[in-house]
């Protein structure tokens, strides 16, 4: 071990430039408390003459970022690529399989190969480091890691998307449509130019397929994660859910049920009397519940360039002093699997909305499909009168297969003009 951790950053975007910020500006308190000093020796990203608002002049640069794990002037590696696959894969071998330290923003490459580079890693003595993956700047994988280490967990949820809960939170705000306030959020630099990884749940399941992992001891299990995005989350759907006591967000949970672990991704109505109903705009916020511990509640900025690099040069002070634990909380050998719960199997309340046409009768004819369902109606709204009308339900805990069962029958109805629109509610 050398006097100097010395690092070498692949991918010099926003996150990047921000840990070279970092490092720059919080050395000398970094090194104290890590210490040793922590330097930049070499960088790598695809384009030399780009402006990225920092000085990158004093440091080495490499082309091809394998380099930088070749390089024996080089003990760490900070990937910032991104993508489950090609450069950031191979980087993340090369470096794990020469027993350097590898740390990573990058969620898509936990969630997909998050098992194997652990294996590698402990075959090869070496640190696997991925604080910034989850929740930016919130420190929530050394949470369930480490503070929470003796707790037996029963749930993690939370707010994991900064472009969706902003979008969600615009839209209640201003009571405009989904594309509408899209549109806006790329202009603002909110959403990305093609944000599908975003609106479409992919993000937020790639990083609870971490939080899985890590709370419950298990491989992690991305694609057994059910998934949905907010397209098609309308605005009078956000109203009703003020109206009813609740505000609409796109949750990732993963708790343990009778059938196994359960993992999923959709919008759902929270009760407003719950702290995560409240967490709005690019915040992010995640819940753990132990034993022993009961609730834990965290909540921060969940991406950009502060809140992310603060993540990264975490890892690296942990690594400098020489503070070192299983990536997964547990040695990838114990990574246990468990039986996975199928969404059928799933229970719950919901939030059902109708468009039928104002005749008698035809609530009674809902119900009645309800009632063979066995799914029963705890409220209903009903208001006004025209040839169609708004009709909005809550109804009690019931198992999904119930309700999609239900919701066929229903919108089969000569009555139901528009497809039926179905949330889930979170008991919280």
């Amino acid at each position: 071990m050398t006097e100097t951790l010395r690092i070498g950053i692949a991918g010099l975007g926003t996150v990047g430039a921000g840990v070279v910020k970092l490092l720059a500006q919080n050395g000398d308190m970094i090194s104290a408390r890590a210490g040793r000093r922590i330097e930049i020796s070499a960088v790598s990203a695809r384009d030399r003459k780009k402006d990225r608002g920092v000085d990158l002049g004093r440091f080495r640069w490499f082309d091809d970022p394998i380099s930088l794990a070749t390089d024996p002037g080089v003990d760490a590696i900070v990937e910032l690529i991104g993508g489950a696959d090609g450069a950031a894969k191979a980087l993340a071998e090369a470096t794990l399989s020469r027993g350097k330290t590898f740390v990573t923003a990058n969620k898509a490459l936990l969630a997909h190969h998050g098992a194997q580079l652990a294996t590698l890693a402990e075959k090869s003595k070496s640190a696997f480091m991925f604080e910034a993956s989850v929740a930016g700047g919130i420190p929530i994988v050394k949470a369930l890691r480490e503070g929470l280490a003796a707790n037996r967990l029963s749930r993690v949820f939370g707010i994991l998307n900064g472009t969706c809960n902003y979008i969600l939170t615009k839209m209640e705000a201003t009571g405009r449509d989904f594309a509408d306030v899209l549109a806006e959020a790329q202009k603002l630099g909110y959403a990305e130019a093609d944000p599908a990884f975003d609106i479409d749940g992919i993000d937020t399941a790639h990083k609870l397929a971490v939080l899985t992992s890590l709370a419950f001891g298990m491989p992690v299990a991305f694609d057994a994660i059910h998934v949905e995005g907010i397209r098609r989350v309308a605005a009078v759907d956000i109203a009703y859910a003020a109206e009813l006591g609740h505000r609409i967000k796109l949750l990732a949970v993963a708790r343990r049920t009778p059938h196994g672990i359960e993992q999923r991704v959709h919008p759902a109505l929270v009760p407003l009397s719950h702290p995560i109903a409240h967490v709005d705009g690019v915040f992010n916020a995640v819940v753990a519940e132990g034993d022993f511990v009961g609730r834990t509640v965290f909540e921060g900025r969940g991406a950009g360039e502060g809140p992310t690099a603060s993540a990264v040069v975490a890892d690296l002070i942990d690594v400098a002093a020489g503070r070192r634990v299983p990536a997964f909380g547990v040695p990838a050998s114990s990574l246990a699997k468990q039986p996975l719960a199928p969404m059928d199997r799933h229970v719950g309340p919901y939030y059902l909305r109708l468009t039928v046409y104002d005749r008698p009768g035809v609530i009674a004819d809902i119900a009645a499909v309800l009632r063979d369902e066995a799914v029963s109606i705890e409220s209903l709204l009903q208001r006004g009168r025209a040839e169609t009308v708004p009709v909005v339900m809550l109804v009690h805990e019931t198992e999904e297969a119930r309700m999609r069962r239900a919701v066929e029958k229903i919108a089969a109805l000569k009555a139901v003009t528009e497809p039926p629109r179905v949330i889930r509610r979170e008991i919280l």
